[in-house]
Parts: structure tokens; C-alpha cells; sequence
């Protein structure tokens, strides 16, 4: 193997995306907060606390939502957080161990008044508490989006499990449907609504549900590129873009990256064009659309630059990558020794 074989080119797919990138003033203080209070659940194994730490999930939340008040940033905090422990919780386990987790989170969403079982998995707790505080200062209509976005997403957790559990390899399209609720963009984007009114009738108007699956589709894919190489070497890419492209045009890693790219030039394409589509539902409710839309069009921004700012994918190297865009292939680990 040559070095270029070894080395993982990722093209630098936002650098015509219009919404530049800015950070939210309140990050610093926030991050202390939310951090602090997500220790003190002590949830995480050593192991798996390092992991978290080099996240850096505040950066992203004040990436997504660099104008939001400081309340939604802490929920923005929170919710990440969720994600995180979610994804750590569930990562290994099947579909019936993951359904029971699933269950316990939204039984807590659904009554975040109410304490929960002793005994029960931490998952509840910390939901419960991350919802209690949330729907402080969230709008009404947010809240049911979120409730309904969020339980979709955590439904779609039990199906990657289950896949997992039987190595279910999916088609393009069908891996695109799973993996547009299990990356847990659109309950994310909720939080851009958090403080309006914003009437069902634009949440669920399909001119605006397809922006959103836009942005959602640039999100994955660019996350999927980057978290491929660590993926790849744990042997659980799978559930990946890149690999899924790979199996089903039959094309070497080099070639899906590039395949994978000029769908996501695509992609942005359709989302700009779809802004010319959004109607008109009076002055003061356009304000609002276009508030929650440039939210909307912002994350994908942000989710790129937090992937090489923060240490998930890259280490201290994520600036570095940034600027040459090679990335050292990562050997595969040895799962008998892991064993």
C-alpha cells in the first residue's frame, strides 16, 4: 500500500455554502454549566467521559445557534448531551435492550414532573430533567415538535440497532431514511423555533419539510465523511454513507468520497432553489419563517466546522486536516485482543 492509499482525501464540500460561520457570545459560560451539571449525573465511564470531554458539544450548540438567548443554548446543551449518552448507551446493545432504553426516555419526556423508578437506567433522569427545564421557556408548538421529531429520531435508534444486530446492510435510499432521524437533526432544529409561535401549518408545509430533509441530508453526509476513517477501524461503518455507497455502486473508498460530494453539491443546490418556493403567510409570520429557515441552513455550516474545531473525529489535528484535507486511514482494530 502507497501512502497516498493510506491517506483519506475529504473534499472541502462547504466552501460554496452561503451561511457563514459565527458563534454564539454566551459559549464560554454556557459550556462551564451544562458540562458541570452532565458530570455530576456521573453517567459515563472514565473511557467514555474522556470521549465526551473531547466533543466539545457546547461549541457546536453555539455554532448551530450563534443568535440564540442564553436558555436555548443551555437546552441546546442539554439535548446534545442526550444524544451523546444515547448513542453511548445503545451502541452496542440489540433491539430489545435498546427499545427498553428508548421506552424510558420518552415515558421521562412525557412526564417531567414525575420521579422516576428506582432502579431505573440514568437515560430517565437526565431527560426528565433536560425536558423539565426546556419547556421553562420553550413555545408550545416547539414542544410538540420536538416531542414528535425527538420520539421519531429515538424510534429510528431501535432500528439501527436492530440492523446492527443482524447485519442488515441497506440500500442508498432506504440507509438515507433510517439515517435522516438517527442523526437527530430535525428535533435539533427545533431549537431555532424555541422562542416563536411558529404555526404548524409552516412546520409541516411541504415546501419547508423538504428544506429540512435537505439540510438534514447535507448534515449526514458531511458528518458520515468525516466519522468514516474512526468507523472503518472500530469496524462499524455500516451504518455510514460512505460505506453504504461503496456496496451498492461498487466503488473504492476514494470514489464514494467523491460521489458522495457531488450529491452534496447537488443537495445545496436544491436547498437554495427550494428558498424561492417557501409562500407567504403575511408579514409577521414571514418574519418568523425566515428566522427559523436560516436556522435551519446554518447547521450544516455549523456541524462542518465543529467537526475539525472540536477533537470527536481529528484529535488536536482538526485544523490541520482542515487545511490540507488528508486524513491518515486508521488501521483496522483487532477485535480478538479487543475481546
Amino acid at each position: 500500500m502507497d501512502a497516498y492509499q493510506k491517506m483519506i482525501y475529504l473534499p472541502d464540500i462547504m466552501i460554496n455554502w452561503p451561511w457563514p460561520r459565527a458563534i454564539n457570545p454566551h459559549f464560554e459560560d454556557v459550556k462551564i454549566e451544562a458540562d458541570a451539571s452532565f458530570r455530576d449525573f456521573k453517567a459515563l465511564s472514565p473511557e467514555s467521559q474522556e470521549a465526551f470531554e473531547k466533543c466539545d458539544f457546547a461549541r457546536l450548540v453555539a455554532l448551530a445557534y450563534p443568535n440564540a438567548p442564553r436558555e436555548h443554548i443551555r437546552i441546546g446543551c442539554d439535548l446534545m448531551n442526550v444524544f451523546f449518552l444515547l448513542e453511548e448507551y445503545t451502541d452496542t446493545e440489540n433491539g430489545t435492550v435498546t427499545k427498553e432504553m428508548v421506552d424510558i426516555v420518552i415515558d421521562a419526556l412525557h412526564n417531567p414532573h414525575k420521579i422516576r423508578p428506582e432502579g431505573e437506567s440514568i437515560l430517565g433522569e437526565i431527560a426528565r430533567q433536560f425536558w423539565a427545564r426546556a419547556i421553562q421557556t420553550a413555545s408550545l408548538p416547539s414542544q410538540r415538535h420536538f416531542l414528535e421529531t425527538f420520539t421519531a429520531y429515538l424510534r429510528a435508534v431501535v432500528v439501527e440497532a436492530l440492523d446492527r444486530e443482524r447485519s442488515h446492510r441497506r440500500s442508498i435510499n432506504d440507509y438515507l431514511k433510517l439515517r435522516r432521524l438517527t442523526v437527530g437533526a430535525v428535533p435539533s432544529f427545533v431549537i431555532c423555533e424555541m422562542g416563536m409561535d411558529l404555526p404548524d401549518e409552516v412546520f409541516y408545509h411541504p415546501v419547508v419539510v423538504e428544506l429540512a430533509e435537505c439540510s438534514t441530508d447535507l448534515i449526514l453526509i458531511s458528518n458520515d465523511m468525516v466519522s468514516y476513517n474512526k468507523e472503518q477501524a472500530a469496524g462499524s461503518d455500516d451504518h455510514n454513507f460512505i460505506s453504504v455507497v461503496m456496496l451498492e455502486l461498487g466503488l473504492d473508498r476514494g470514489g464514494a468520497i467523491a460521489w458522495a460530494a457531488r450529491y452534496h453539491a447537488e443537495l445545496q443546490k436544491r436547498f437554495i432553489d427550494g428558498l424561492a418556493k417557501v409562500p407567504s403567510w403575511g408579514p409577521s409570520v414571514d418574519i418568523l419563517v425566515k428566522e427559523f429557515l436560516d436556522g435551519i441552513a446554518n447547521w450544516p455550516r455549523a456541524d462542518n466546522c465543529w467537526s475539525f474545531e472540536g477533537q470527536r473525529y481529528f484529535g488536536t489535528r482538526g485544523p490541520e486536516i482542515r487545511q490540507t484535507r488528508l486524513v491518515p486511514l486508521l488501521p483496522k482494530a483487532n477485535r480478538k485482543a479487543a475481546a
